[in-house]
Order: C-alpha cells, then sequence, then structure tokens
C-alpha cells in the first residue's frame, strides 16, 4: 500500500498505479475493482434486486434533472468509500452498490430502512423546498413544474428512518430543507435583496454552542478558528428560519454568518434529528451547503466529464470552474 497523506493508506492499485488520490475511472460503472457498483433508477424495472453480497446504499436525488455537481460528488464519496476498505471488501466477498433514486421526477421512493439499506444519502436540488409552490411560476420555483406524488411517501420512509435506530439519513442543501418541512422544525423563506439574494461561492457557517460540545462535531470545532467558524460551498436561493422550539431531541449545530468574519445570522444551516445508538455520532443528519463537493482536482474530472459529454451548457461548466478554481 502507498499513501497520499499519513492518514489513510491507499489499497487501490489502481489508484496508485495513476498517482491519484481518488478514483479515476470516468464513470462510476467503470469501477476496474469491482468492489463498487452503481445504478441509477428512474423506472421500477431498473431496481435490481438485493444481492446478500452487496451492500446498497440509496441516494435520494433531488436533482430534478438539473446539471449539478452535488450528486456525482456523492457518488465518487461511495466509491471512494469502497477503497479505502478495499482489502475487508475482496476478502469478504462484499462490494458496495450505490442505488440513485430520481426522487422527484419519477416519485419511485427506495424501500423502508431495515431491509436492503441502511444507509440514505439525500442531494441538493432547485425549486421551493414544498413541492407545491413549484408551479413554474413563482420566482423560487426556478421555472420547475413539479408533481407532489413524491412528498409523502418520502416522509413515511424519513419517519422509519428515525425509528430505526440502526439506519442513518445525511443530507445536503434541497434535502436538507425537505427534512425540516418532514419534521416542521424550519420553514423556507426565500432570500431577498436584503439578504444579497442567492448565497452563493466559499462562505463560512458558525457552530452553535451545541455544536462546539457535542460528542462527535467537537473534535471538529477543536481544529477551527475560535472554535466554531468553518468556511463552506454554499448555493441557495432560501433561508431555513426555525419554528420556534425543537422537538425529539433536535439540535441546530450550525447557522450562517451575516458576512465572514461576521454575527451569527437567522437561517439554521446544520442540524441533528437524532444520535446513534451510542449518543456519540448523528445518525440523521444534513446541512444547508454542499461538504460533498470537496477535493478540486475531483472536481475538475467531473466538470470537464459533463461539458465532454455535452450534459451541461458552457456557461454553466464556466460558472462552476471559477467556483473551484
Amino acid at each position: 500500500m502507498c499513501s497520499h497523506n499519513k492518514f489513510m493508506p491507499i489499497a487501490c492499485p489502481h489508484k496508485v498505479e495513476q498517482g491519484a488520490p481518488f478514483c479515476i475511472a470516468e464513470e462510476p460503472v467503470d469501477v476496474p475493482c469491482g468492489a463498487f457498483l452503481y445504478q441509477r433508477i428512474e423506472q421500477p424495472d431498473q431496481i435490481p434486486p438485493p444481492n446478500e453480497n452487496i451492500i446498497d446504499i440509496a441516494i435520494l436525488d433531488m436533482n430534478h434533472g438539473w446539471p449539478n455537481l452535488g450528486h456525482d460528488s456523492i457518488v465518487h464519496l461511495i466509491k471512494d468509500a469502497a477503497c479505502d476498505i478495499l482489502t475487508i471488501l475482496q476478502s469478504t466477498g462484499l462490494s458496495l452498490r450505490a442505488l440513485s433514486y430520481d426522487i422527484r421526477r419519477t416519485a419511485i421512493i427506495p424501500e423502508k430502512s431495515g431491509g436492503r439499506f441502511r444507509l440514505y444519502l439525500g442531494t441538493g436540488g432547485p425549486g421551493h423546498i414544498d413541492p407545491h409552490q413549484n408551479d413554474g411560476k413563482y420566482e423560487g420555483s426556478q421555472g420547475i413544474v413539479e408533481n407532489i406524488a413524491w412528498e409523502a411517501p418520502l416522509f413515511r420512509l424519513f419517519d422509519s428512518i428515525y425509528a430505526d435506530e440502526n439506519s442513518a439519513l445525511l443530507a445536503v442543501c434541497h434535502t436538507f430543507g425537505v427534512m425540516c418541512r418532514w419534521s416542521g422544525i424550519a420553514r423556507a423563506v426565500l432570500r431577498g435583496p436584503e439578504e444579497g439574494g442567492k448565497s452563493s461561492g466559499v462562505l463560512e457557517n458558525i457552530l452553535t454552542p451545541e455544536g462546539q460540545q457535542h460528542p462527535w462535531f467537537r473534535h471538529f470545532a477543536e481544529m477551527l478558528p475560535g472554535k466554531n467558524r468553518l468556511r463552506i460551498m454554499d448555493s441557495r436561493l432560501y433561508d431555513l428560519i426555525l419554528n420556534g422550539s425543537l422537538k425529539n431531541g433536535a439540535t441546530p449545530i450550525g447557522f450562517e454568518t451575516v458576512k465572514i468574519g461576521g454575527p451569527q445570522g437567522k437561517s439554521v444551516t446544520m442540524m441533528e434529528w437524532v444520535r446513534d445508538k451510542g449518543g456519540i455520532m448523528p445518525r440523521i443528519f444534513a446541512v444547508n451547503h454542499h461538504p460533498e463537493i470537496i477535493d478540486r482536482k475531483r472536481q475538475l474530472q467531473i466538470l470537464q466529464r459533463k461539458f465532454d459529454h455535452g450534459e451541461v451548457t458552457r456557461e454553466w461548466y464556466e460558472e462552476r470552474l471559477r467556483l473551484v478554481t
């Protein structure tokens, strides 16, 4: 094994050969090691049967078909997780498989927790958090006309995850807002001119006292300026404003700052709903930014692939290119 840093040795021979700290396979289905599999779900007959030798992870794709970096970044992170435990997977004959469900356009929802899935990952996405508001005309709908059929069954899935202490839900951006709507803890408010409109770019969040004292996040806090300020990648039209008192153990972990270095703002950006059985690690947790978009080289690879394949316009490509460079 070799390593690109002192913390994580690289067991994947393909990474070693290419000298890259991440898998350079152009498409998820092209991974040469066999430890990672990927399936896109847009029709019911595309759902593969469970396999005792495959650990399935459900991706809740909330992008409504819009081009984005976040979904592919999450796929790559799962792929890298397979690389990190490659020797274990190979010695046991197991593989990780990401099943990506096109939630908002198809209303196909993954199975409830307790069966094939123990981990669910939610992506970002465009439009209003409340699908009833996405009529294609409202300013905050971003032109989306949405079928609301997915919302109720997705909320039932969230209920099942909450009730199952052996399952976890981690999410970003749009799914964060949907989870706030599901739990009733916060409401979405379109950012107006007084807030500077869309919040975009490398900005700042601030940990709450609960976040600083959290048995998991306090170790992260120790590495931060002032033990509470972190830089984040933001891209959102909506603030999530808490609805009074919180219930059932929900804990705000972070908020926006008014400006970098400024005071705490009103929009909650990091929320824990429940912890694991040991009371240490978040089991249901989400943020209103994009921690999945990491590693400049990987983002450039994803961007270039999307542009070369005609998935995005030059304008979209160049805007994201400026953001990651």
